[in-house]
């Protein structure tokens, strides 16, 4: 499996771009990606006041390719960009070695 995260830095977001960011995916980022052809799954971390990320794992090399191309040349007005103030500050391919799902499962509602 291989995966992509993409960063931002919080540093100097403006105020409420937290709370912002969080009902950014809870309105419009987790619909657009659920049930992404070649992608396995998306998660989106933060550390308020410091960084928000996306972190993907993409089916095969050619998935993740194909979304990177698309998506790096226009980072910079992705709208997590333009809730954060800035463009990502890493955008870092990775190889999933493996995954364990506990035995409670994913929970995959962002608002919940």
């Amino acid at each position: 499996m291989r995966g992509l995260s993409v960063r931002w830095s919080l540093a100097d977001a403006p105020a409420g771009a937290a709370q912002e960011l969080r009902d950014y995916v809870a309105d419009a980022s987790h619909a657009r990606f659920s049930g992404m052809t070649g992608l396995r799954f998306k998660t989106w971390r933060m550390r308020e006041g410091e960084w928000f990320e996306g972190t993907y794992v993409f089916v095969s090399d050619e998935a993740r390719a194909e979304f990177e191309a698309g998506f790096r040349p226009n980072a910079g007005e992705a709208p997590v960009s333009k809730i954060a103030g800035s463009g990502p500050v890493l955008i870092e391919p990775f190889e999933v070695v493996a995954i364990a799902e506990g035995w409670d499962g994913f929970a995959s509602s962002p608002r919940g």
